[in-house]
């Protein structure tokens, strides 16, 4: 379903039905082989955090080289746990490549049709999912903490590559990747409240372990959506992996206590 790929002292998780396409380059990046130190050892690929931009961009030049990415076409969304989705053109290329202040704002999840633009995102605990339409060449990323969980932003990014491109949901493609897992998310009633409301009583992808509190499935509740979306079930890969249980590979928000790094998610139509 997914592996790690490494790249020189990179690694990177990838999904075997998008690889086995052909059509794209893509991962999902990891916290090793980097130049940061301290809370962001090693390759945080945010400006965002508090890390020096120096750093950052080293970091990005690292990731997106092992992928034959240009790091210069970068685009990158700045990411408010909303639902806002831009359909990138050959104009945003580079927006958000060298700085925060230059990313696509109040973006968290991108779609492009253009060969040769490389899109991505950044995590530390949200759910990153990958979308490829290999019938009409088009390609997303989306970022879906609880919040864009809980506004089915996968769901909307289906309908945006239908309406934007003709996609088909019965050809797209995803991948549900690393975040933190039903292991360690633990949830209070206000935001159990808000699953409720959406997913029917929310409780398939919740289980109670004390009064007022749930541990949530976040992979489940995508790959879900991804599926009421009219994708195919066995075209709907998830990774598993929880970012907060494997602190060797990932920066987590919530195991950090907040001063983190981010891996990246990044996808390209070659």
């Amino acid at each position: 379903m997914y592996s790690i790929a490494p790249k020189g002292d990179l690694k990177f998780y990838t999904f075997a039905h998008l690889e086995s396409s052909g059509l794209v380059a893509h991962g999902f990046t990891t916290r090793v082989g980097g130049v940061g130190t301290g809370y962001y050892d090693s390759l945080n690929t945010s400006f965002n955090v508090g890390d020096d931009d120096f750093n950052v961009r080293q970091n990005r030049d690292l990731a997106c080289r092992a992928l034959g990415i240009n790091p210069g076409h970068l685009v990158a969304g700045r990411q408010v746990h909303g639902d806002g989705i831009r359909v990138v053109e050959k104009c945003d290329m580079g927006k958000g490549a060298f700085s925060y202040e230059d990313s696509l704002p109040d973006t968290d999840a991108l779609i492009t049709g253009l060969r040769g633009v490389p899109l991505s995102s950044y995590y530390a605990d949200c759910v990153p999912v990958f979308f490829l339409d290999p019938v009409r060449k088009v390609v997303a990323l989306a970022h879906a903490g609880w919040k864009g969980t809980v506004l089915k932003i996968g769901l909307k990014v289906v309908e945006r590559m239908a309406g934007c491109f003709g996609t088909d949901p019965l050809d797209c493609l995803a991948g549900v990747g690393p975040s933190i897992g039903p292991c360690c998310y633990e949830i209070d009633e206000p935001v159990m409240s808000r699953f409720r409301d959406v997913f029917h009583g929310g409780r398939q992808f919740a289980e109670a372990v004390a009064e007022g509190k749930w541990k949530l499935n976040l992979w489940e509740a995508n790959r879900a959506t991804l599926i009421e979306a009219g994708l195919k079930p066995e075209n709907v890969l998830t990774s598993r992996l929880c970012t907060s249980c494997h602190g060797d590979l990932f920066f987590s928000h919530r195991a950090q206590k907040g001063r983190t790094g981010r891996m990246a998610s990044l996808i390209m139509l070659k």
